[in-house]
């Protein structure tokens, strides 16, 4: 089942992440969220990360603070 977060607002939204290799070589996972569920919707915030709100109640993945 698809990861899940409610924002302050009441509004649901579903975690996705979608890995494209940059002209480097290197692989990079953007992580996004949505209202539907899409190709790529993960099951659980990756390891390292937590979801934050932004004041206007756009919900982003932030790296733990070691």
């Amino acid at each position: 089942m698809a990861y899940t977060h409610t924002n302050s607002k009441g509004a649901t939204y579903i975690l996705h992440g979608r890995t494209s290799t940059t002209s480097t070589g290197k692989e990079r996972t953007l992580f996004f969220f949505a209202k539907e569920e899409k190709e790529g919707a993960l099951d659980s915030v990756p390891d390292g990360y937590h979801v934050a709100e932004t004041k206007t109640g756009l919900l982003v993945l932030k790296k733990n603070e070691s």
